[in-house]
């Protein structure tokens, strides 16, 4: 910064028309950041032209060879030179920019590729020959016949020869043709009815496949369900919550996993508009404050949520690459989304991953590997034999003096009445404490092992929460009100949250300018930081458009309310006392887990535990 305006030369400026090659590489730029933006563009086109199975070969992460192979509708030899030019679309008409059902309208992708590749299209329309087309650095060359049976093939070499040094940007192959595999994968999500087959052919030849996802079949829920688990895996699948609902021209679809299956990073949260991959603040944020009471700020809830709403509610052309939406009412999709995810959450009640147990069974000890594997056959003895063996091996007179001197105690098993055996309720009956910490169950089809003292927590937890919610937030008069000075941006953004900051205790108005007063903070808080407070909550809205920091505060409290008032670790409890927990835990929404998502309690399956002991049945 030596001179005082570096960017303005001492002659008169003059304005030029740059020409079209410019022009395109200037719009690629925006289009095409990477390969893996080429690979969304090509793979959306082959969607809205109605391909039912789509392949994608690339060769070098996509630097050297990007092919996309439809059986979609195809285009017509004469209009493949338009489908060439800038802003020449099929997909609208021009009339209403708001009313669009399809990925693409712009009309930019294929000559941008074209300014910056070498870029060739073969194609069949229904009723016509084949035809092919190619264009390099942005000089189209003639229509010609070609060999083609059905749809497109698009194939796009040395992306960026035109512009070389943006060569220089890429990253290695690997990571390119790991943001390409995202890529795909997001957009397999988004149309689970269409095959897609993604290949590396970076040695020649016909590669090897790196992702795979037939076509699913059944109705819209079993074809998502099908295909999250080929995407996600079978755990996703199996620990996650259908999500269905729907709020003033809102529908919200998919899967949401439970909260003891999170994960370290938001890696797993997926989200679409109208069928459309977006990462959107707005979503993102909901999406958190629906688990924001059952999981530490460390951890990310995993989901795969399909917003469908009139194409007039939400505006798609507010960013270059339609990653980005905005909605006309962003409060009823928050609400909705929050609402719809906490539902299920209630409604899935003490259920707990199965990761779980999937972790406790992995960290028991195996045999060496050079040992030969040992499996022995034996028959499960019936109900009536087990008692009778019980029986027989009562504990000698004596033998239960020395239970004293060890932390573990044997409940008798007590005999429930015929038409409620306690076995099969959903966590047992309670046959011992260990350690004066953690409870043994039996089910019928294994063995459950309870926290006491994680799983009591919540229940109080869930009681207090359930108090405020009916009696609301008490707040404390401020002697003297704290006056926060901020920039006026600021102010008239938190402002706007005034009415819902009240129902938490926290009172503010406006002081003129950029300043604000705070005269009431929630009771439970006691002395608070009104400046630090407030600047926390603009920092959420900032980050994620929306804020818990004043909600968080307080259930913080509560949290730790709970922990003091819960059953201690190293209290020994009766055999009723255990039991009663139990069935407080399955009456209980969120018992599964604790206030910090960790789980309250891990089911053992009993062929789990033979196959440990090397038993077969």
């Amino acid at each position: 910064m030596s001179q005082a305006n570096p960017k303005i030369s001492t002659d008169q400026p003059v304005i030029r028309q740059l020409d079209d090659a410019a022009i395109n590489r200037i719009a690629a730029g925006e289009v095409v950041e990477r390969p893996a933006s080429a690979v969304k563009e090509l793979v959306e086109n082959a969607l809205d032209a109605g391909a039912r199975r789509i392949d994608i070969a690339i060769a070098d992460g996509g630097k050297t060879l990007i092919k996309v192979t439809d059986d979609g509708c195809g285009i017509a030899p004469e209009q493949l030179p338009l489908a060439l030019s800038r802003h020449a679309t099929s997909k609208i008409d021009g009339t209403d920019l708001l009313n669009i059902h399809s990925f693409g309208f712009r009309g930019e992708a294929l000559p941008s590729l074209g300014a910056v590749g070498r870029l060739t299209i073969t194609s069949r329309a229904v009723g016509q020959d084949a035809a092919q087309i190619a264009v390099a650095g942005g000089e189209m060359s003639p229509v010609k016949p070609a060999a083609l049976t059905v749809g497109t093939v698009v194939e796009l070499r040395d992306l960026f020869y035109a512009t070389p040094a943006r060569l220089k940007f890429l990253r290695t192959d690997r990571a390119e043709m790991q943001a390409i595999t995202d890529i795909v994968k997001r957009l397999a999500m988004a149309e689970p009815f269409v095959g897609f087959t993604l290949r590396d052919v970076s040695g020649g030849g016909e590669g090897r496949v790196t992702f795979r996802a037939d076509p699913e079949s059944g109705d819209l829920f079993d074809a998502l369900h099908g295909r999250l688990a080929r995407i996600l895996g079978a755990e996703f699948a199996e620990n996650s919550l259908k999500i269905d609902a729907e709020r003033e021209g809102f529908m919200l679809t998919g899967y949401a996993a439970l909260p003891t299956y999170s994960r370290g990073s938001a890696v797993a949260q997926f989200l679409f508009v109208n069928g459309r991959p977006v990462r959107d603040k707005l979503l993102i944020g909901a999406l958190r404050g629906a688990y924001f009471d059952f999981l530490s700020r460390d951890r990310h809830p995993a989901a795969a949520l399909f917003i469908e709403c009139d194409p007039h509610k939400v505006d798609v052309n507010v960013h270059p690459a339609k990653s980005e939406v905005r909605f006309r009412d962003p409060g009823v999709v928050r609400g909705l989304i929050v609402s719809a995810l906490r539902h299920a959450l209630a409604e899935a009640g003490h259920r707990a991953s199965t990761t779980v147990a999937n972790a406790t069974l992995g960290a028991f000890r195996p045999e060496p590997v050079d040992a030969p594997a040992r499996v022995y056959q034996m028959d499960r003895p019936s109900n009536g034999a087990m008692r009778a063996s019980y029986q027989a091996q009562a504990p000698a007179p004596g033998f239960a003096d020395l239970g004293e001197t060890y932390s573990a105690r044997v409940e008798e098993v007590a005999e429930a009445p015929e038409e409620t055996p306690l076995e099969r309720l959903p966590l047992g009956a309670a046959r011992a404490q260990v350690h004066e910490n953690y409870i043994i169950a039996q089910t019928e089809t294994g063995m459950v092992i309870i926290d006491q003292h994680a799983a009591h927590e919540r229940l109080v937890y869930e009681k207090l929460k359930a108090q405020m919610a009916k009696n609301g937030v008490p707040s404390q008069a401020l002697l003297i009100p704290e006056i926060v000075e901020l920039s006026e941006g600021d102010c008239a953004r938190i402002l706007e949250l005034s009415e819902d900051l009240q129902k938490l205790g926290l009172f503010i108005e406006a002081f003129g300018g950029g300043a604000l007063a705070v005269r009431e903070t929630p009771a439970i808080l006691g002395e608070v930081n009104a400046r630090a407070m407030i600047l926390d909550i603009l920092d959420e809205l900032a980050d994620l458009g929306s804020s818990q920091t004043v909600q968080a505060r307080i259930e913080a409290i509560l949290s730790r309310v709970a922990c003091h008032g819960s059953i201690r670790s190293g209290r020994r409890m009766r055999a009723e006392e255990m039991n009663a927990l139990l069935r407080e835990m399955e009456a209980t929404p969120h018992s599964g887990q604790c206030n910090h998502g960790r789980p309250t309690y891990v089911e053992l399956r009993l062929a789990d535990i033979e196959r440990l002991f090397g038993r077969t049945t």
